[in-house]
């Protein structure tokens, strides 16, 4: 049976899909304000989907003014991106370590995939070849204490220790999501240990209807001039 990633049959997905939008509108405006990338700058977003009738996928691709200048990567095969965004190039990945050279990009952006890559370990090394690729990556993930837990539009089960939430979702019947290598949900506290040791790291949770909703990530190489 095929996974419904996205939950497009669910009665609330179309409010989930407003929401999503909005949400990721304000992220893509807060990279421009944190990265601040010019014309030149050399851009990588790991972890695309190759979903491209929903609007709030790939929505950096959608928005940016320069594909020529993106770079796009995934563990599944989106050579569609290249199509629909004509400039564009992508990538494909094994899951571990990214196909491109040491700063190799100026900035490498992951929105909503570190929650998707394992353990604690795994999404500690993911967030270290962001670091390796680039001078600087943006990072966001959702906050394991928002109320409502956006794949599977329970409300406040995940608030539960993992150990009686996932027993508890598999007999709901989402084997899937209750996998910690397919869903792994983080607060500050648990994410803050796996950010490099090297370079300036700021984390910020961003709010939807007043609630920390998204964990932001913005690690830099240099740290900022005083």
């Amino acid at each position: 049976m095929a996974i419904d990633y996205f939950n497009r049959r669910h009665v609330l997905h179309r409010v989930k899909a407003v929401v999503a939008l909005r949400a990721r509108r304000r992220m893509y405006e807060r990279v421009l304000q944190l990265a601040n990338p010019s014309r030149d700058s050399r851009i990588l977003d790991v972890g695309t989907t190759p979903e491209v009738t929903i609007a709030y996928n790939n929505f950096f691709e959608r928005w940016y003014p320069y594909p020529e200048r993106l770079t796009a990567c995934s563990i599944e095969d989106c050579s569609i991106l290249e199509t629909h965004f004509p400039g564009l190039t992508f990538r494909l990945t094994d899951g571990r370590r990214l196909p491109f050279d040491d700063q190799e990009f100026d900035l490498a952006l992951s929105f909503a995939v570190l929650e998707h890559v394992g353990s604690l370990e795994e999404q500690r090394y993911f967030l270290s070849e962001l670091a390796r690729v680039s001078r600087a990556f943006i990072a966001y993930t959702p906050y394991r204490y928002f109320p409502i837990e956006m794949h599977t539009l329970l409300p406040l089960t995940h608030w539960l220790p993992a150990a009686a939430y996932r027993p508890l979702w598999r007999r709901l019947g989402m084997q899937f999501w209750a996998e910690e290598k397919n869903l792994n949900l983080l607060s500050v506290r648990t994410l803050r240990p796996l950010l490099p040791q090297a370079g300036y790291a700021r984390i910020r949770l961003v709010r939807t209807f007043g609630w920390p909703s998204n964990i932001e990530v913005y690690w830099r190489r240099e740290h900022p001039s005083p």
